[in-house]
């Protein structure tokens, strides 16, 4: 996906976060995040984007702590989480392509990977929002669900503090039906090694293979849908250890 896509989706997804969490109130119940109401939920995500933010326009180029998270509650943290998401939208629009600044992970320059980073993060806590306030999602379009998809695997989980991992070397598959798209995990002792492949038109034998949409998949994945949502063939111990180890924590 390009730059102005993941902008765009960043744009769209932070005014749904708002809005579902407007709808059901700061002292509701995250059942997607256990033991967060839904101002933990908007205080975390605020800092975030202040965070990410100031990357971008200041152009740090190591690591810089976030400045903690607002203390505020009800309607003017509502205003605060609108504000430091048009900040972070308005960044990204300004900043230029050859922008020089500080990133966790490999992507093709800097600003993609901030215009992405935050794009799926902003996503997957609107999903938490909508929760929330309760009744149908929003729905993720395959393209953004398979992008998202993409980074969790090569992107966070290539780096060296994914607990993803097998005493025995074993392989999960990953396949999105609707776009015909299939991830093979290698797992072992070391980081998961993930490989895309987009209509392959032979697939070698794993140990399981868990199939959905690319949008059941990429909230499963993200730990945000149950793994009943999803098909598993195979050994389903490699989905509950998937499930088990794979949350990806702030700190």
């Amino acid at each position: 996906m390009k730059i102005a896509e993941h902008i765009h989706s960043l744009a769209t997804e932070g005014r749904l976060l708002a809005e579902a969490a407007e709808e059901a109130g700061t002292g509701a119940p995250v059942p997607t995040c256990p033991g967060w109401q839904v101002r933990d939920l908007l205080r975390h995500t605020a800092m975030v984007h202040t965070w990410a933010a100031a990357f971008v326009t200041e152009g740090h180029t190591s690591y810089v702590p976030d400045a903690g998270e607002p203390d505020l509650d009800g309607p003017a943290l509502l205003d605060r989480f609108r504000a430091g998401h048009q900040l972070l939208v308005e960044a990204l629009e300004r900043a230029p392509q050859d922008l020089e600044c500080w990133a966790f992970f490999a992507a093709p320059s800097p600003l993609a990977f901030w215009a992405r980073r935050q794009a799926h993060e902003t996503t997957i806590h609107r999903v938490d929002a909508e929760s929330a306030r309760g009744g149908a999602l929003s729905p993720v379009a395959s393209a953004h669900a398979v992008d998202g998809i993409d980074e969790l695997l090569q992107g966070f989980h290539a780096r060296p503090k994914s607990r993803v991992r097998t005493d025995v070397p074993r392989t999960l598959r990953l396949r999105a039906t609707d776009t015909d798209t299939v991830w093979n995990v290698r797992l072992s002792t070391e980081p998961p090694a993930a490989v895309r492949a987009d209509e392959p038109s032979v697939l070698p034998p794993v140990d399981c293979e868990l199939s959905a949409t690319a949008q059941e998949l990429y909230l499963t994945l993200w730990n945000r849908r149950p793994l009943t949502a999803l098909a598993v063939t195979g050994d389903p111990d490699l989905a509950r250890l998937w499930r088990e180890r794979s949350s990806v924590t702030w700190s």
